[in-house]
């Protein structure tokens, strides 16, 4: 999950992070994080739905309601969803924006872009499985500094975490520690 390089757009408290295409690991954390700032609630019409608002016909059957039957309780499960698709549509540029532009409700704006960005869960199962062969065959470069090597085993641990997998920090230590760093630091391994 790597940040964008030097300044950019969206950091504010009043305006959500601008996701142009690149960086979606990074948008997506910091969407949600501004969102759930807002309004905590919001962040469940996104995740799960503005519940449907269903009424029985005359057969007894729940069909949903149209929009003259709504109560006051139904009105405002739309306008929490509106108030999320305003969060999700304000951070988008131009070419995002036509991704979602026919999307009615927040739940499938966050969706189209999980499915466009970090594909479908069988996309996601295969890239977990090779971004976590990049940490199991994780070393330090000839030349890299420690704080490049951490940079970089940070980013490729996020990854995986944004995923769904998660790397306990004593497992990631511990491969520091043993397995990524070249022998010329085994002095300092064995002081630490």
């Amino acid at each position: 999950m790597s940040a964008p390089p030097g300044n950019w757009e969206g950091q504010s408290t009043t305006r959500p992070p601008l996701f142009n295409g690149q960086y979606y690991s990074w948008w997506k954390n910091k969407m949600r994080d501004h969102i759930i700032g807002d309004d905590y609630e919001l962040w469940d019409i996104i995740t799960d739905g503005p519940l449907a608002t269903m009424k029985k016909n005359v057969e007894g059957v729940d069909v949903p309601k149209t929009r003259v039957d709504y109560n006051a309780e139904d009105l405002k499960k739309w306008e929490k969803n509106a108030n999320a698709k305003k969060w999700l549509v304000c951070g988008l540029g131009l070419d995002e924006y036509n991704k979602i532009q026919s999307c009615t409700t927040a739940k499938e704006i966050w969706d189209t872009f999980q499915v466009a960005h970090e594909g479908t869960p069988q996309v996601k199962r295969s890239r977990g499985t090779l971004l976590y062969s990049q940490y199991e065959n994780f070393t330090m470069k000839e030349g890299e500094t420690i704080q490049d090597m951490y940079t970089r085993f940070t980013i490729l641990t996020n990854e995986i975490k944004s995923l769904g997998r998660i790397i306990l920090g004593e497992y990631k230590v511990e491969k520091i520690l043993t397995r990524v760093l070249p022998v010329t630091w085994e002095s300092k391994i064995t002081a630490i």
